[in-house]
């Protein structure tokens, strides 16, 4: 049987990043993943996602992002591929609604960079956008998107060059701990020993971690590009990332929306979605069949806020969300097996986190523990007990 140093259970955006920090190190590892890089059938595609620091979700996360930030750079270094884009970032809605002003009080605490902006001043530097009278917005010059397929396959190459053996196409089905603190996995295609484990299995958590019954909510997702109404007084570079900035909306209590500029040229679409209307699923027997209905709901929220957004649809495409109740992260050592480490449920908000999520679960399986913060993301907290 072949031994390891570690092995990574799941190459996709946080595994991936695992398995490349680890082989930095110098780890002798093992990568196991049952579809190829920059595969669908997760939570690591779709063209875009976006990165920014006046995190409302709490403030607490600020210092992992400014750190996550250093990663994109040192991985779009690495790897000579083009990663991450700065276009900005707003985040419109009531003033006492969190996404306004929860991400103005994350920026306050931590000294970040923003403007805020009446409803008249977003119109004036963002003409496609059209919000309520009475919003007030929050604009972020240091954020933007990453390319989540670039993201998985650099991890990839990145971590074979410095010498991981990566298994792609190889689905494991289960995995021990065994006497004396080491593990064994197994796959379709034969069993692997290591003095470690990095289980990062994305909404296949319930499959592959069941003696923890973690209360996550595997719910499918969609995200669309439409095509909007181009003019000479909002062109396409109106629309493009070199003048519009990623967003996040909620007004009136609408339904919270997010999305980007168009990064793929005039054809390409203009992206967006809502942050929280999936229903419940598993990440084997999703439906990724997107019908008329949700396309024509979608359609109608976005046009609250882009009336020019009239055009067809140009694709929409399904993803999954791993849902804790809080809405924070899992990480942190197995509470049963000091030997492994997990990181899951990241709700919808962690693809932001890579690269150092990848250097907290490198620590975790290099020497038992990070210096970086991660109490709030306790495998064993009280929400996740319940």
């Amino acid at each position: 049987m072949q031994h390891h140093d570690v092995i990574v259970i799941g190459l996709g955006s946080m595994g991936g990043a695992a398995a490349n920090e680890l082989a930095a190190r110098g780890a002798d590892v093992l990568g196991l993943e049952t579809y190829e890089p920059g595969h669908e059938f997760g939570s690591a595609h779709g063209g875009s996602r976006i990165v920014r620091q006046s995190y409302f979700e709490d403030p607490q996360y600020v210092p992992l992002l400014r750190r996550a930030y250093d990663g994109w750079r040192r991985l779009e270094a690495d790897s000579g591929r083009r990663i991450m884009t700065l276009c900005g970032g707003i985040y419109i809605g009531d003033p006492d609604e969190l996404t306004f002003a929860g991400s103005l009080a994350a920026a306050r605490e931590h000294g970040l960079a923003h403007e805020v902006l009446d409803a008249v001043e977003v119109r004036r530097r963002f003409p496609t956008i059209d919000p309520a009278d009475d919003a007030l917005a929050v604009y972020e010059a240091d954020a933007g998107y990453v390319r989540p397929e670039e993201t998985t396959i650099a991890n990839a190459e990145v971590a074979a060059r410095r010498g991981a053996t990566l298994r792609f196409g190889e689905r494991v089905r289960s995995w021990t701990a065994t006497p004396g603190g080491g593990v064994q996995v197994t796959t379709d295609a034969g069993t692997y020993g290591a003095d470690r484990l990095v289980i990062a299995p994305g909404a296949w958590a319930p499959e592959l971690l069941p003696e923890l019954a973690l209360p996550l909510s595997i719910e499918r997702m969609v995200f669309y590009w439409f095509t909007p109404e181009f003019s000479e007084s909002l062109p396409y570079e109106a629309w493009s990332e070199a003048r519009h900035p990623v967003y996040i909306e909620q007004t009136h209590g609408n339904g919270q929306i997010y999305g980007f500029p168009m990064t793929d040229g005039p054809e390409g679409g203009f992206k967006l979605g809502f942050f929280r209307k999936g229903s419940v699923t598993t990440a084997d027997t999703i439906d990724r069949t997107v019908v008329d209905a949700e396309v024509e709901d979608m359609r109608e929220r976005a046009l609250q806020l882009f009336p020019q957004l009239t055009g067809p649809v140009v694709q929409a495409k399904t993803c999954l969300y791993s849902v804790t109740p809080d809405e924070h992260f899992v990480i942190g050592q197995h509470p049963e097996h000091p030997q492994v480490s997990i990181a899951c449920g990241f709700s919808g908000h962690g693809f932001k986190f890579v690269p150092v999520v990848g250097e907290i679960l490198a620590d975790l399986a290099t020497r038992g523990s990070t210096d970086l913060p991660i109490g709030l993301f306790d495998p064993l907290r009280a929400v996740l007990r319940a």
